[in-house]
């Protein structure tokens, strides 16, 4: 039996397995020839995210990875800058790719206890135009960053600053919605709202459908028309051309029908988990924001051994001395009850 099957899998929310309803979405799926443009499912797909997030265009794309890479690389040329998070996943967990394969150089700065870039710092990365130095040209910012929702005011003052520098603006929205639900239900708004809301302040927004929203692959990029373009073309250097990809479009179509309000069920499942595993010994829970919680464990216990412990006994769950939790639509609150207990027992 497959670990998916026969585990509570807390690991991450990629781990989610299509709906029956998704799958067969997925079957009935017009489909055509991407590459030339002709798959029809695809199409729909780009014109609804792009709609949905107020933007002129969008472009599927099979990873969150290749994703923001396209973006860095329409935004930014050969010798160019951008200025991200030290922890933020384009510049930490990517590979390099920006500066591997775009000669972009990432300028990371530190971030705050609640996952922003001070303003100061933001201002201060900016390079002079000089021949000495790269050319600073865009600010990428995360949100969710570690589940993490970055506050709109900030995300205002943040990208007004980098506009008044000339700097274009990128967001990596991997978990967007996450953010939106977790925004709409703090101001008492709709998500869907609160999405737009947030891509408006961005000059370019990647999407992830492979997390919390539960399709098996891909990403979107919106934008510009003229950036998609741009990012058209760099898709097909990375090798991500697709031919016969509505059958996975159809899937993230779904999930944007179906999957959006309940990532709410997600977050109170984190919460849930949060508080039963709070005032342990020698463990601090970090309250989560959305669907990822957070435990640091004292010196005196062996984190990795507490995986181990876990997983034997049928919780998956990733870390060390900080362990990582992130709760999706694959488990229910019963099974996060369970967790707690194994949990509890695995952490004493």
């Amino acid at each position: 039996m497959a670990i998916a099957e026969m585990a509570i899998d807390l690991r991450s929310d990629t781990v989610t397995r299509p709906t029956a309803a998704m799958r067969a979405a997925m079957a009935a799926a017009e489909v055509g020839d991407d590459v030339f443009g002709d798959d029809p499912t695809v199409n729909a797909l780009q014109d609804r995210i792009a709609a949905m997030l107020g933007k002129p265009a969008a472009l599927f794309l099979p990873t969150g990875t290749q994703s923001n890479l396209c973006a860095l690389m329409a935004h930014c040329g050969r010798g160019d800058e951008y200025l991200v998070g030290q922890h933020a996943h384009t510049y930490k967990y990517e590979g390099g790719g920006a500066a591997v394969l775009g000669s972009i150089q990432p300028q990371p700065i530190a971030h705050q206890a609640d996952g922003t870039l001070a303003l100061a710092d933001i201002a201060a990365a900016i390079k002079p135009l000089d021949d000495h130095f790269a050319r600073t040209r865009l600010l990428a910012l995360e949100n969710t960053l570690g589940g993490q929702v970055l506050p709109m005011a900030y995300q205002r003052d943040a990208t007004a600053l980098a506009r008044q520098h000339g700097l274009a603006t990128h967001l990596d929205g991997a978990r967007l919605f996450n953010a939106a639900v977790a925004d709409a239900a703090r101001d008492g708004g709709d998500a869907l709202a609160a999405a737009h809301r947030i891509a408006a302040l961005y000059d370019s927004v990647s999407v992830c459908f492979s997390k919390g929203l539960g399709a098996p692959v891909g990403s979107a990029l919106v934008g510009s028309t003229a950036l998609i373009t741009s990012a058209h073309r760099w898709r097909k250097v990375l090798g991500g051309g697709l031919r016969q990809a509505g059958v996975l479009a159809a899937a993230a179509d779904h999930a944007l029908s179906h999957h959006i309000n309940r990532l709410g069920d997600d977050h109170a499942n984190a919460h849930r988990l949060a508080q039963g595993l709070a005032g342990l010994p020698g463990v601090t829970v970090q309250p989560p924001d959305t669907n990822i919680v957070f435990i640091d464990v004292s010196p005196a216990i062996d984190g990795a051994a507490v995986v181990r412990r876990a997983a034997a006994q049928g919780v998956l769950l990733t870390g060390g001395q900080r362990l990582r939790l992130v709760t999706h639509l694959d488990v229910s609150a019963a099974q996060i009850d369970l967790a707690v207990q194994v949990l509890r027992g695995a952490l004493q």
